[in-house]
């Protein structure tokens, strides 16, 4: 009787999924904002109806396989779901910043976003991976991560959100699949195999932290240059977001300790980049000293 009642006052709270409680729509679905009766506020994903049903039912099955039990402070919670002929949604708790894609969009909302909860921003998102790469059983590779995935909340606190494409990965089978992700963060090797490792998540994680720390997307950082020869001398702090103010010293040694994970994270040959469950705990060391040796350079930052 209560999961009948929590339906209904879903419908009623969207009325019926009017567009004007929408506050996000993707390849799968759209998102709406609905407060209940008991003056909660939830986020509500209405997945799309596919003319054969059968691609919307696995994305569905994907996200509650992937998300139920689940608890970890950076992984969006999945408070219900529900599917029946005329709706299949999925119930999440309410995140009121919005996606991290959103807010760079808007200039005074990107100026929020200070040094340190960028910084925060990048520890978070790595532990999340590590704990679904290690603390899962199976293993879960999210295999779309990107801004627009990652939502934060009233305390810029990040949370992996969109698991409609995630693998577990089963021991017992190849875990070959169709290709998936966002363009620009998905990891090369996926275009001549379909083989998903958690190696995928960690090329996507090092697309990402660059984007935090930079302002832009890679592609737009590399397109704001008018050829190669201009950025030949340039260094990691002449590509720090320009809408900050500069870091202090120490911030600085901390942005270059991320840029170096970054920059292996993106390492072409997916033997060589390291666990996300390494990368989360050498960002949890805090510099105490300059990180010394040499300057990062934007060839470094950007190579492929």
């Amino acid at each position: 009787m209560e999961k009948k009642k929590l339906y209904w006052e879903i419908i009623r709270a969207t009325n019926g999924f009017d567009s004007i409680f929408c506050i996000g729509k993707g390849g799968s679905g759209s998102v709406y904002k609905a407060k209940l009766p008991s003056g909660s506020i939830v986020a509500v994903k209405e997945l799309h109806q596919k003319l054969d049903g059968e691609e919307t039912s696995q994305e569905f099955h994907n996200e509650i396989s992937a998300l139920i039990n689940r608890r970890h402070r950076n992984i969006v919670k999945l408070c219900g779901f529900c599917s029946n002929s005329q709706h299949s949604f999925l119930v999440y708790e309410y995140l009121e910043k919005g996606s991290l894609a959103l807010i760079w969009s808007k200039e005074d909302e990107a100026k929020e976003l200070d040094w340190s909860r960028r910084v925060r921003i990048v520890k978070g998102v790595a532990h999340a991976l590590s704990y679904l790469h290690q603390d899962c059983v199976p293993p879960i590779v999210h295999r779309d991560l990107s801004s627009s995935n990652i939502l934060l909340d009233y305390d810029y606190e990040p949370c992996v959100s969109d698991f409609g494409t995630a693998k577990l990965l089963n021991p017992d089978s190849s875990n070959w699949s169709s290709l998936a992700g966002t363009y620009g963060y998905v990891a090369p090797e996926l275009a001549y195999t379909r083989k998903v490792t958690e190696k995928c998540d960690v090329y996507s994680f090092g697309v990402l932290t660059l984007e935090v720390i930079t302002g832009k997307r890679l592609g737009d950082l590399i397109s704001s240059f008018s050829s190669p020869s201009a950025y030949e001398n340039k260094l990691l702090k002449d590509v720090l977001d320009q809408w900050l103010p500069p870091p202090t010293l120490e911030v600085e040694d901390e942005l270059t300790t991320i840029a170096r994970v970054a920059i292996t994270c993106r390492d072409s040959q997916l033997q060589s980049r390291p666990t996300m469950h390494m990368v989360s705990q050498s960002l949890s060391f805090q510099t105490t000293a300059s990180t010394g040796g040499p300057d990062i350079t934007l060839e470094q930052l950007i190579k492929i």
